[in-house]
């Protein structure tokens, strides 16, 4: 079951064209993003499409809600990062491309010990196992500041030695985000090579029906085992990765916070999908960086992303864009484009109140607004006097017009909706 080839759909044509066209849209980013806050950007995305694909091989593939992922993760980030310290001015670029290597290995190496205990039980049970070891491993965290590096964390430096691999030292960051790019192409190779073996169908066997893939003969407990010790390792690579990037590596890369990111990631892009941890990595980076740089509320913000995810796309975003595949497919997509852009129109107004109540409630509780006079407050690039009627009053019609015109529109949008679905069934049936 383990040790079957690499099935010869990973290398079909047409595969390979959308590979090949992936890999080369990612060479050619930093032609268009030279700055060093987007080359940052870039490099977290490819960190994380790795981490998130490596959670999607435990909940999408195989069904077990892990609480406790960053565990692989952040050992993977500590060995990779005392492994560079090791290595000093003995090593060179050539050593430190390989560093992810050893991430990787140390992640697998987790996943044999903890995976041991953890699989053993599947649903509920695992996720409180994984979510009570998560929390050990964090813990001693703090308890053994000599490895871990204590509140500070392990720092080194990934420019090392005299020579130089093909002019490359990995100094500047545009040669770190080609580094992260060749990794995490690998990466993503090999785990959707994984979904196409036997292994990896009986991943999905037992995360649909275990009680009838226990009955054709296979242990359950060992394919739930082998598939977290291939996600520990595909984990520990990504840590790896994010140890060479920021050079340093603390004790949150361990803890709950981090395998909270990952499942998200995971559910918003689509645990149905193997593309769409990688688009839920890519957005939730950006919401991170982008608008946690931008103001104080983007954890409300995604909060409130996060919960429309849930009631109006359960499925994430790749559900969404395999909906619209299948109709552009059967030639029904252009009936639903009108209604789309009449549903964004007052989506865009309500988010827009929605906004400007939140912006100016977070000013207002921060003190900006109170006993100014006649001193305005700058919220979202505007001069408001917040002590006034007048902007809240705003704020709070343009959030009503908006839901009502949402409501209006939407049931419209959905009965169109739903009739394009009932065409589309016909055609098939």
């Amino acid at each position: 079951m383990t040790g079957s080839h690499i099935p010869e759909a990973v290398f079909r044509r047409g595969r390979i064209l959308l590979w090949g066209g992936c890999l080369a849209f990612a060479i050619a980013l930093p032609l268009a993003f030279k700055s060093g806050f987007m080359l940052s950007l870039l490099c977290q995305m490819g960190v994380m499409v790795v981490f998130a694909l490596s959670y999607n091989m435990l909940l999408g593939q195989t069904g077990l809600l892990s609480f406790g992922h960053a565990v692989y993760f952040g050992m993977g980030a500590f060995i990779s990062m005392h492994t560079l310290n090791l290595v000093g001015k003995d090593g060179g670029p050539l050593l430190v491309a390989l560093l992810p290597l050893v991430g990787g290995l140390a992640g697998l190496l987790a996943g044999i010990v903890l995976g041991y205990v953890t699989t053993k039980k599947a649903g509920t049970t695992f996720a409180m196992i994984s979510l009570g070891i998560g929390e050990l491993v964090a813990a001693c965290a703090l308890m053994f500041p000599g490895f871990f590096g204590g509140e500070g964390g392990v720092s080194g430096n990934r420019v090392v030695g005299k020579g130089n691999l093909l002019g490359f030292t990995w100094g500047p960051q545009v040669e770190m985000y080609g580094l992260i790019v060749a990794w995490a192409f690998l990466a993503t190779v090999a785990m959707f090579a994984l979904t196409q073996t036997p292994l990896g169908r009986m991943a999905n066997a037992v995360r649909d029906n275990p009680e009838r893939a226990e009955f054709v003969g296979y242990d359950t407990q060992r394919v739930r085992y082998l598939m977290l010790i291939l996600s520990g390792f595909f984990a520990g690579v990504a840590g790896g990765l994010t140890a060479l990037n920021y050079e340093i590596v603390t004790s949150e890369t361990l803890n709950a916070h981090t395998s909270g990111v990952v499942l998200l990631m995971t559910f918003v892009g689509g645990i149905g999908f193997f593309y769409g941890p990688i688009i839920g990595a890519i957005l939730v980076t950006v919401m991170q960086i982008v608008i946690g740089g931008m103001t104080q509320a983007w954890l409300l913000y995604f909060g409130l992303f996060f919960l429309f995810m849930v009631l109006m796309a359960p499925g994430g975003i790749a559900s969404v864009i395999s909906m619209q595949r299948n109709l552009w497919q059967a030639g029904l997509f252009g009936r639903m484009v009108p209604h789309y852009l009449a549903a964004a129109v007052p989506m865009l107004v309500l988010t827009a109140g929605l906004v400007g109540l939140i912006e100016m409630s977070y000013a207002l509780l921060a003190g900006e607004g109170v006993g100014a006079g006649d001193t305005a407050t700058r919220v979202m690039k505007m001069d408001l006097h917040l002590n006034t009627p007048g902007p809240w009053l705003t704020a709070v019609a343009v959030t009503v017009v908006g839901l009502a015109l949402t409501r209006w529109i939407g049931g419209r949008t959905r009965a169109a909706w739903n009739s394009t679905l009932s065409t589309l069934h016909g055609d098939r049936s």
